[in-house]
């Protein structure tokens, strides 16, 4: 099993509208920075400014049409999407990669789903999909078995207190810069029960999403390691599914988790 270090080549931002289409548009920021230092985005590279003013040739946004009277329609349509399919193969402009945002994927009809998701199973390399909706449930599950998931604090019930507190420790440990830090917290947290280690990875994301949102504290990591670690969690959330022991998670965790 190989936790990677990528970015995940989809993810679903469950957030309100607005909220949602920011947090995406700082993803993208994040994946198409041209900046030297390892803080990734760095928000003053050209990349980063051209993102921030929406006019970066590698960001497409796709939302609902308007109709004639400038209401916005109730879907997004499946030609919307073949668009989108039509235009996958085609290398980016200037950045090493295309970011498509589509907003209100929720409101995506079923054929118009079915048509991502074949893109999502075989994307090009240099394509990228951030898919926002107010809840990841209106999406197909095998749209959402393809992408990682970024919660919003409410999209769930809260974690319990010991869940929070471990994913806040962990989070320090990542944080730390010192690789033994992870080692140590997998150490002291290696008997915990299976539940109680899938509810500490489930504090982990939802912490790590407030990070991204700019609703708690990431502890100065970048955005870009920030998605890195959901994608980690997210895993380990399927290991976890899938049986495979809390000292072995754990384990594969602390080589994975420190902030590079």
């Amino acid at each position: 099993m190989d936790f990677g270090r990528a970015f995940s080549h989809a993810y679903i931002i469950a957030a309100p509208p607005d909220e949602g289409f920011e947090t995406a548009r700082g993803i993208a920021q994040a994946m198409l920075c041209s900046g030297d230092g390892a803080k990734k985005p760095c928000g003053v590279c050209r990349s980063c400014r051209k993102v921030a003013g929406g006019v970066h040739p590698d960001v497409l946004v796709t939302s609902r049409l308007k109709d004639d009277k400038g209401r916005e329609k109730r879907e997004i349509y499946v030609d919307q999407i073949r668009e989108i399919v039509a235009s996958a193969p085609i290398l980016p402009n200037e950045a090493e990669r295309k970011v498509y945002i589509i907003r209100d994927a929720g409101t995506m009809n079923a054929a118009a789903q079915n048509a991502l998701l074949k893109l999502l199973e075989e994307p090009p390399a240099f394509d990228a999909f951030l898919l926002v909706a107010d809840n990841a449930g209106q999406l197909l599950e095998t749209v959402r078995s393809r992408c990682v998931t970024v919660f919003r604090s409410g999209e769930a019930d809260a974690p319990d207190e010991a869940a929070r507190r471990r994913a806040a420790a962990w989070l320090e440990a990542a944080a730390s810069g010192d690789p033994l830090q992870p080692v140590v917290f997998a150490n002291a947290e290696g008997d915990m029960p299976a539940a109680e280690a899938a509810e500490f990875v489930r504090a982990a994301k939802l912490l790590l999403t407030d990070a991204l949102a700019g609703r708690a504290d990431g502890r100065g990591i970048s955005r870009a390691e920030l998605l890195r670690l959901v994608k980690l969690m997210d895993r380990a959330e399927d290991y976890l599914r899938f049986n495979v022991g809390v000292r072995h998670v754990l384990g594969l965790l602390s080589v994975e988790t420190a902030v590079k």
